[in-house]
């Protein structure tokens, strides 16, 4: 019965190894908690996320859109930066000292002289017998 239900997903998801991963994430989705949207008919948590995305029940860019989500460690959320502009119109208007000229930031620089005699400076480390 799965393999009638594959041939009926490629319709749907195009590529099997993106088939494979979005039904293995709908299982997983089951397994949890989730409610199916079919009857299960006593099959297993894959076979039924085949026949959800075989049937239509569940749209494939939703599941692609899901999974991604659920594998991101840190979501970013897109926020416009503040214009410079406003923001020293904003310390302006808060009574806030400004200085004419702006911080400049500036970086130690060390010459390919000086790297090269600081690398000779260093000592390997002692060989032991214990490795």
């Amino acid at each position: 019965m799965a393999r009638v239900t594959v041939e009926d997903c490629i319709d749907k998801v195009e590529n099997r190894f993106e088939l494979v991963l979005l039904a293995s994430h709908r299982a997983r989705l089951i397994s949890q908690g989730a409610s199916i949207t079919i009857d299960r008919d006593n099959d297993k948590n894959p076979v039924v996320a085949l026949r959800e995305i075989a049937d239509e029940m569940l749209s494939p860019d939703d599941l692609k859109e899901d999974l991604i989500h659920s594998l991101q460690k840190h979501v970013e959320v897109d926020e416009p930066e503040p214009d410079p502009a406003s923001l020293i119109a904003t310390a302006a208007a808060d009574g806030e000292e400004q200085d004419d000229a702006p911080e400049t930031v500036t970086f130690d620089q060390m010459s390919e002289e000086e790297l090269l005699a600081g690398i000779e400076g260093l000592v390997p480390p002692e060989k032991s017998d214990d490795y």
